[in-house]
């Protein structure tokens, strides 16, 4: 039996189920002004979709990619795929790094201060500014990997 189209198949699951829970924290958070005493409920629900849905999809990325490249016989210095790799490793930093402290602080200030405090709105922004940030980083690397594009030599 081929392994490739196994290790693609849970590539592209996972794909799908980061950038789609991903996507989902707008809705959420919008919904969530029209019925502010839900915010403190939308965060910490973002937050567990964050850390136990769309982090591991995003982690099993990696070595199913790696994997099949290695199966293709495709160098990792392939224009395409060291772009998406780059790319990948600014959205973890980013992700792990910035916007996962930002949403911790952003539900502190929720539950002590709420939503009309200057304080939470200015890390509200924040957090939103990072999520489109990392969700256009994601789509890039999304396009690489579809289209595989000479990008250069």
């Amino acid at each position: 039996m081929n392994l490739y189209p196994i290790l693609k198949y849970i590539h592209v699951l996972s794909a799908i189920t980061a950038f789609g829970a991903n996507i989902t924290y707008a809705l959420w958070l919008t919904r969530s002004t029209q019925k502010p005493e839900h915010l403190v409920f939308t965060l910490r629900t973002i937050k567990i979709m964050d850390d136990w849905i769309a982090n591991p999809a995003y982690v099993l990325l990696f070595p199913t990619g790696w994997w099949m490249t290695s199966i293709a016989g495709w160098p990792l210095t392939m224009p395409w795929i060291l772009t998406a790799l780059i790319l990948y490793a600014v959205v973890s930093v980013v992700g792990l790094g910035v916007y996962t402290p930002t949403l911790r602080k952003q539900i502190t200030l929720a539950e002590s201060v709420g939503p009309d405090a200057p304080e939470y709105r200015k890390i509200a922004t924040r957090s939103i500014v990072i999520g489109m940030v990392i969700n256009v980083l994601v789509l890039i690397i999304i396009f690489l990997m579809v289209t595989k594009p000479a990008l250069w030599g």
